[in-house]
């Protein structure tokens, strides 16, 4: 078998654009995941708008490429987002990373594609939607 390189200059790029997310003080959610695999992690901050969606986002890892460039990914698309539009693309993701889907339609995702030959970057690739659910949990909004 043929892997694909994991490591591509489109995922070391958005990796190293996490930092367009910082994680202020002002974020009343805050949630967190790590990875069993590799023991990545990541701490989400949230403010929800009126309408329990996502108005503003922050982000701390401690990650590996693939963790940091997968919650770049994640943070892009997040603003309006709800607890379950974020629970329905972790399931998506989830099963697309098994083998058990087709790649979910969030923007981004066909960056990341090399990581679907690396099942032991699949826990840290999960980190961001994890940590956003955390967060969401902290208001009872999942």
């Amino acid at each position: 078998m043929s892997r694909k390189v994991l490591y591509t200059p489109q995922v070391l790029a958005l990796a190293m654009g996490l930092a367009r997310w910082p994680l202020g003080d002002d974020l009343p959610l805050l949630g967190d995941a790590r990875s069993a695999s590799c023991g990545s992690q990541l701490r989400v901050g949230l403010a929800l708008d009126a309408h329990g969606a996502i108005a503003r986002i922050g982000l701390s890892a401690q990650a590996c490429a693939i963790g940091q460039a997968a919650a770049h990914v994640m943070a892009d698309a997040a603003i309006g987002r709800t607890a379950d539009d974020i629970a329905r693309a972790e399931t998506q993701i989830a099963a697309w990373l098994a083998g058990e889907g087709t790649m979910p339609d969030w923007p981004g995702l066909e960056a990341l594609t090399p990581v679907l030959d690396y099942p032991g970057r699949h826990g840290a690739f999960m980190l961001g939607w994890r940590a956003a659910l955390a967060a969401f949990a902290q208001e009872g909004g999942s």
